[in-house]
């Protein structure tokens, strides 16, 4: 930590951009440190996700209808751009612990007290989170390689899809960082950032295909942030599951991904910044 206030005290006043990007960078070191040296919060994080690639995977395969088949090697694949999207997102209750526990142990009165750009260490801290998420992405995506997993496209396409994964991830996280402002302790956090999550990705296209749902769901599974990255993903990766949806999410899904990452990022960022100046001041 003493590096951290070491590396910003010094730093010479300049563009505010570039001392955004470079006091986010500092934080984003710092947490990555932090990280680094509590590896369980690293392991236990990539358990979770491994367990339900497992256990979808053997209990759900070969029961469930996609495409007209119940084939478990058809849903093997359908199941995994669902799997990744879902590890993405929950990053989210995460990085709202970690900044509740910031908040609760003064260590933001601390940065604050420092000269550094407002929204550096809320940037920094997503950025951290964005690298674990990296991380927990690469090795899901080996598991399931060995469970039967499969991509049908070139080297670009799936490269595009855990972009995609990657930039929804990181829109989730500023929410995460909202909620980790607006609570007084790390565990309320935890529970605040769950609780959103579960309705957010199982009323969608993750785990079941939409057509089996009642109209009124399906509509709302359809128009979910969540379900258009999963299909743009299943899209990318060539596997099955393409909706015969008309809804303009399912049929413009990758565009659909990124506007909503984008206004995610935006509204929350934006919020999350307003909270944490009143929360310092």
């Amino acid at each position: 930590m003493s590096a951290v206030t070491d590396a910003v005290r010094i730093a010479a006043p300049g563009n505010p951009l570039v001392q955004s990007v470079r006091d986010s960078l500092i934080v984003a070191k710092r947490n990555l440190i932090r990280m680094a040296r509590i590896p369980e919060v690293i392991i236990f994080g990539l358990v979770q996700p491994i367990m339900f690639v497992v256990l979808f995977s053997y209990v759900f395969g070969g029961s469930m209808n996609i495409g007209g088949t119940t084939s478990p090697q058809v849903y093997r694949e359908f199941l995994m751009a669902g799997i990744f999207a879902q590890t993405v997102t929950f990053a989210t209750a995460g990085a709202g612990a970690g900044i509740a526990e910031d908040m609760h142990k003064g260590l933001i009165d601390r940065f604050r007290s420092l000269p550094m750009a407002r929204g550096a260490v809320l940037t920094g801290r997503t950025l951290a989170d964005l690298v674990q998420t990296a991380l927990t992405l690469l090795v899901l995506a080996v598991v399931a390689l060995l469970v039967g997993w499969r991509t049908h496209t070139g080297a670009g396409e799936v490269l595009a899809a855990f972009g995609l994964l990657l930039l929804t991830g990181y829109a989730f996280t500023w929410i995460g960082a909202v909620i980790g402002l607006s609570v007084r302790t790390p565990e309320a956090a935890t529970s605040g950032g769950l609780v959103w999550l579960f309705p957010v990705t199982f009323v969608s296209n993750a785990f079941v295909d939409t057509d089996q749902m009642t109209p009124w769901l399906r509509h709302i599974a359809e128009w979910n942030p969540f379900s258009a990255t999963v299909q743009a993903c299943r899209e990318l990766f060539g596997n099955p599951g393409v909706s015969t949806s008309d809804a303009w999410p399912m049929q413009h899904p990758v565009w659909a991904s990124l506007i909503w990452s984008v206004l995610i990022i935006l509204f929350f960022r934006t919020l999350a910044v307003h909270k944490y100046r009143s929360a310092a001041s």
